[in-house]
């Protein structure tokens, strides 16, 4: 079967070949796997015979002037499309330092509100014109990737405290990001999807949690931040596409509401965060397709990964409805054998 097919089966909660494998290696996970055997220009994809799945992104940002204001050995300081100042550290696999937000008043979101316009330019026409045939003859899932929500809006614009403290003190304001965000994701995807690039789902990533709990109340959520989850649910399904959703953390309490607004798909189910997607699988697996929950943790012990996924893999696939990945990503002390001894299990404990 193609990925296509198999993802096709698994969002219809129906049995394929076996189950969808794919993931988000590191760059020095890359790098390793390449320095232990892992021929260069190969996709790894391709090395480990896994799923493939490609996404299309689109530019919202205001367009804020990109600069470098410090260059070292260690760290370069930049300023982003966002209006933040972050400072990226040169090793491979080190996160950035948010040191500063120009959005972080109604009046500097207004300014910026106001730069996110509509250009043509701010979609990726050539990459689609020179891989979408492709993609769609290789049998490969494609999703439009939006962007927006409370995770990218604190992230990458005004800051994690300005950002709660105003859901509390002047929802008006984050609620208008929330929307105007979407606002420039489904105007540009329509362009698209009009122009016959269609995609079989959209996906968008949004935190909501932490460890064992969320960032905000449930009534919080449902006030502020559902209404626009629910729009773009709608809009997906209004192509016949699936709505498929990124939340970091331990969001257990809210998934009653996702899959009352439509949510289709939920990832990555953070196990060490206090997810729980045998529970899951027992109480929406009908309605719901589960992507990930294998704790990253685990990894690069190879005996304790392959056990877990033996003991999880085979109740997390019953009836379809379920994507194999790590509840994160592949971090730098996963080798390539352990790698290989992963997908080994998977197809393993996968298959129909």
């Amino acid at each position: 079967m193609t990925t296509h097919e198999r993802f096709a089966r698994m969002f219809a909660h129906r049995e394929a070949d076996r189950i969808p494998i794919i993931d988000d290696p590191w760059r020095g996970t890359l790098r390793r796997w390449h320095a232990e055997g892992m021929p260069e220009g190969v996709d790894w994809r391709d090395y480990f015979g896994i799923d493939k799945l490609e996404r299309i992104g689109v530019d919202i940002t205001p367009r804020y002037e990109e600069r470098v204001l410090e260059d070292t050995d260690r760290y370069q300081i930049v300023t982003t499309k966002w209006g933040v100042t972050l400072k990226n550290f040169k090793a491979l696999d080190s996160t950035p330092e948010f040191l500063d937000y120009k959005v972080t008043t109604p009046e500097a979101w207004a300014e910026a509100k106001a730069r996110m316009t509509l250009d043509d330019d701010r979609i990726p026409w050539k990459r689609l014109e020179d891989n979408y045939a492709r993609w769609r003859a290789e049998g490969r899932w494609i999703e439009a990737g939006f962007w927006f929500g409370f995770d990218v809006t604190h992230s990458w614009m005004a800051g994690t405290e300005t950002v709660l403290v105003a859901m509390y003190e002047d929802p008006d304001w984050v609620v208008d990001m929330f929307n105007t965000y979407l606002d420039r994701c489904i105007a540009l995807f329509t362009r698209v999807w009009d122009a016959g690039y269609h995609f079989d789902a959209i996906y968008w990533p949004d935190d909501m949690g932490y460890k064992g709990t969320t960032f905000f109340s449930n009534e919080m959520y449902r006030e502020l931040l559902r209404p626009a989850h629910r729009r773009a649910v709608e809009w997906a399904h209004e192509r016949g596409i699936y709505a498929h959703l990124h939340s970091c953390g331990d969001v257990m309490s809210r998934v009653d509401d996702l899959v009352e607004i439509g949510i289709d798909c939920l990832n990555p189910l953070e196990v060490k965060a206090g997810m729980e997607p045998l529970t899951l699988k027992a109480k929406y697996g009908d309605r719901l397709t589960l992507h990930g929950g294998i704790n990253a943790v685990l990894w690069d012990d190879r005996e304790a990964i392959v056990d877990a996924i033996e003991k999880t893999v085979p109740a997390l696939k019953e009836n379809g409805g379920y994507i194999f990945s790590s509840d994160h990503s592949i971090p730098n002390s996963v080798s390539l054998s352990n790698m290989q001894a992963i997908v080994d299990a998977v197809k393993r404990a996968g298959a129909y």
